[in-house]
């Protein structure tokens, strides 16, 4: 193999996820030339990245469609040997088939999948982490072992938060793209009252969680919780979370953050459960999820904008103590 490109356009999670994959396929074919297809506006995860050749990135909000076509000149123009699709919806599927490459995988939910050289299952639920799941696409290529994400923070980021670094910090990410995979700010406050005054909080997120961050660090009143909400890179709030006593997040992306740099993590699960195979995967890590038995848990894949049982015990009914005893 001499060139090779990773297809993952999904959400900046997923993205990270992928990262297994550049591993695996860099230690296999450690002279290939391996490329990665993202969504515009999580470029800034890979710079500097030392096994990646080029990061293309794919407009999708003002671009989707007409970005297809030179996407696919720039493709056959890259001769690639093979192409692993791991998005698994059609625009993609298409992207792959017409890539001109001489080998092609995905999943079999891809709709083009049919027209892949290879197309393996990609069952969720039964507790199979979807790090296994992307490795399937390339089993039988000889990759000794299944390497975890990674993330590579430089010299430069470790020294953008060098000024937050103080003796006994946490982080706490408390957004989601999805209201019900979303511990409510109301547990949060009454968690992060447990955290010792002393003791030094940052809340991370993007410039449009600063709203939500000031709201819990005004409820819960810690004289040092500091909200760096849009400040920081990916990469700096990764080399942040490496060097926190621990970090609390959603099961949303933050999470995956943590598990590329091993940095220690207590996941919060609400809607969705730890079976469909996106949890956390650094050695120190820990998930908090209600004890109560809901019929109506898991309500779906991603979660909703709104408990569709109007009562949200999922995330209501979880003991934040949980997360106390992982200060």
């Amino acid at each position: 193999m001499k060139k090779i490109l990773i297809i993952q356009t999904a959400s900046i999670g997923d993205v990270i996820l992928a990262t297994a994959l550049v591993e695996s396929l860099h230690r296999t074919y450690p002279s290939a030339s391996l490329d990665l297809l993202i969504k515009k506006g999580h470029e800034t995860l890979f710079t500097g990245h030392p096994f990646l050749h080029e990061v293309i990135t794919w407009d999708k909000k003002s671009g989707k469609y007409s970005g297809i076509v030179h996407l696919l000149l720039r493709f056959r123009q890259k001769k690639y040997d093979l192409v692993v699709n791991i998005q698994r919806f059609p625009l993609t599927g298409i992207l792959t088939i017409l890539s001109g490459a001489l080998e092609t995988r995905g999943f079999s939910k891809n709709p083009f999948s049919l027209l892949f050289t290879k197309r393996i299952a990609h069952p969720i639920g039964n507790g199979i982490h979807e790090v296994v799941r992307n490795h399937s696409l390339i089993s039988d290529l000889s990759v000794e072992d299944k390497l975890l994400p990674k993330i590579y923070p430089s010299h430069s980021d470790e020294e953008a938060i060098g000024k937050f670094v103080t003796q006994k910090f946490y982080t706490i990410s408390p957004a989601s793209l999805w209201f019900t995979k979303q511990f409510p700010v109301e547990k949060w406050v009454e968690f992060i009252r447990h955290i010792p005054q002393e003791h030094t909080l940052y809340l991370l997120g993007a410039a449009d969680d600063q709203q939500l961050c000031n709201t819990i660090i005004a409820k819960a009143g810690h004289s040092k919780a500091i909200s760096l909400a849009g400040k920081l890179s990916f990469l700096q709030s990764a080399a942040l979370m490496q060097k926190a006593r621990m970090n609390f997040t959603n099961d949303s992306a933050p999470m995956h953050l943590a598990s590329a740099v091993n940095a220690p993590v207590t996941a919060i699960y609400c809607s969705t459960v730890p079976e469909f195979g996106f949890g956390p995967l650094s050695s120190n890590s820990a998930v908090a999820e209600t004890e109560e038995k809901l019929g109506c848990r898991p309500c779906g894949l991603h979660g909703f904008t709104a408990c569709p049982e109007k009562h949200f015990r999922c995330a209501t009914g979880i003991d934040y103590m949980n997360l106390v005893k992982r200060l």
